[in-house]
C-alpha cells in the first residue's frame, strides 16, 4: 500500500495512524515508507521474437555455443562471416554457407563450398541421381546403371577387359576421403537398406550408423530417401538453399548445429 510504514526492528508494516508496532512495540516515530520491492524481470533480450538461434552440438551430444541470428543474413566460414568455429575446422570452406531470412522465414544457402550443407531429414524425402546423402561417417551418391556402362576404347581401338555390370534399379557409390569413388553398391530389386546388421548393405564397424539406419527406394514415381529413426539422423546435401524450421539440425564441416526459432 502506498505510503505505508514498515517496522524498522521487525519489519512489519504498521497500519496508518499507529505509532507503535503491533508486533514488537517498536515507537515508530517518522519511519520511512515502504518501497515497493524491484520486479525481477527474464533473461530474454538476446531472444528477438521470429529471430533463431543456432546451438552448437558437442561431441558428447551436448548444448555447446549459441549463435543469435538476430540479423538478416550471418556468413560462417573458414575464415569469413560473422561465425567461425571455435577450433580450425579444415572441412570448412573459408566462406561456406549463409543463414538468412526472408518474407520471415530463415533459410540456409551453401556458398558454393567444397563440402557441402547437409540437413538432416525428417521421414522420406525425394532425391535425384547424383544426389549426395550422409550416414554416421559415410558419404554416398545415388547413380544409375548407365553411368557405369561406358565402354571407351584405348587409341588403337583396343578395349580393356572388364567386369560386366550385372542388371540394377540404381546404385549407390560410396565417396571416400578426397572426393573420389569407392565402392558401388547395387540395387537387385528396387531398394537397398543400409545399417549395421540386416540390411543390404551392413557397416558392422561404424559405431554412429544404426542397425537399421536408412532405406533408397525406386519406383515409377522416382527415388525415395528414408531415414529408418536411426539415432543420428539421415543428412541429406542440399543444392543451392533450403528453408529451415525449429529443430531442424545442420551439418556443415565438421560442425553440427539445432535451429531454435524464438
Amino acid at each position: 500500500m502506498s505510503g505505508q510504514k514498515l517496522c524498522p526492528q521487525c519489519n512489519t508494516p504498521i497500519a496508518p495512524g499507529f505509532k507503535f508496532c503491533g508486533n514488537c512495540g517498536f515507537n515508530i516515530g517518522d519511519a520511512e515508507p515502504a518501497q515497493p520491492k524491484a520486479k525481477t524481470m527474464y533473461f530474454g533480450a538476446f531472444q528477438v521474437p521470429g529471430r533463431a538461434r543456432l546451438v552448437l552440438i558437442k561431441g558428447s551430444g551436448q548444448d555447446g555455443t549459441t549463435y543469435y541470428l538476430t540479423g538478416q543474413e550471418h556468413i560462417i566460414g573458414r575464415t569469413e562471416g560473422q561465425i567461425r568455429s571455435e577450433q580450425p575446422d579444415p572441412l570448412l570452406s573459408p566462406r561456406h554457407a549463409n543463414f538468412y531470412y526472408e518474407d520471415g522465414n530463415l533459410f540456409v544457402k551453401d556458398e558454393n563450398s567444397t563440402n557441402g550443407v547437409f540437413v538432416r531429414i525428417k521421414g522420406s524425402i525425394n532425391i535425384e541421381p547424383g544426389d549426395v546423402f550422409m550416414i554416421g561417417r559415410m558419404l554416398f551418391r545415388l547413380d544409375l546403371p548407365s553411368d557405369y556402362n561406358e565402354q571407351v576404347a584405348e587409341s588403337d581401338g583396343t578395349y580393356f577387359y572388364f567386369t560386366p555390370h550385372l542388371p540394377a534399379a540404381f546404385l549407390l557409390t560410396r565417396i571416400l576421403q578426397g572426393g573420389i569413388d569407392g565402392d558401388v553398391y547395387r540395387a537387385e530389386q528396387d531398394v537397398i537398406t543400409l545399417g549395421r546388421e540386416g540390411n543390404t548393405k551392413d557397416f558392422p564397424s561404424e559405431p554412429f550408423i544404426s542397425g537399421s539406419h536408412a532405406r533408397i527406394n525406386y519406383s515409377s514415381d522416382g527415388f525415395t530417401l528414408t531415414d529408418m529413426d536411426s539415432r543420428n539422423g539421415t543428412f541429406y546435401r542440399i543444392k543451392d538453399r533450403k528453408m529451415l524450421t525449429h529443430g531442424d539440425f545442420v551439418f556443415m564441416g565438421t560442425q553440427l548445429f539445432r535451429v531454435e526459432i524464438t
